[in-house]
């Protein structure tokens, strides 16, 4: 099984090729190509690689299948006995990522 630990914005995302992810938000056009280059972690069938703080000789190719917002976050803020009280909902900026290779140089 090969997967690799990816950092984007931020996070970190294990990887395999075939799956999508969801990532925050990534200003590009549908249907672009994209590369990710900064590779904690590689596993290639056993073979482990990891990177100080990442590994330069892999790269991992991605599709943009869309840009999407994730679930309604409530955010209720109350202060007791002062009769304040705030409600405000969040929706996360999201883009879809479709992993097609993760290749090794």
């Amino acid at each position: 099984m090969k997967y690799a630990i990816v950092e984007i914005s931020g996070r970190q995302f294990w990887v395999e090729t075939g799956k999508y992810y969801d990532f925050n938000r990534i200003p590009t056009e549908l249907g672009k190509q994209i590369t990710l280059n900064r590779v904690l972690l590689l596993n290639n069938e056993g073979n482990v690689l990891i990177g100080q703080p990442y590994l330069d000789s892999v790269t991992i190719k991605g599709k943009i299948l869309e840009h999407l917002r994730g679930k309604k976050t409530i955010v209720y803020k109350m202060r007791p006995k002062k009769k304040t009280r705030k409600k405000q909902g969040h929706r996360q900026e999201l883009t879809r990522v479709l992993i097609e290779d993760i290749s090794i140089a």
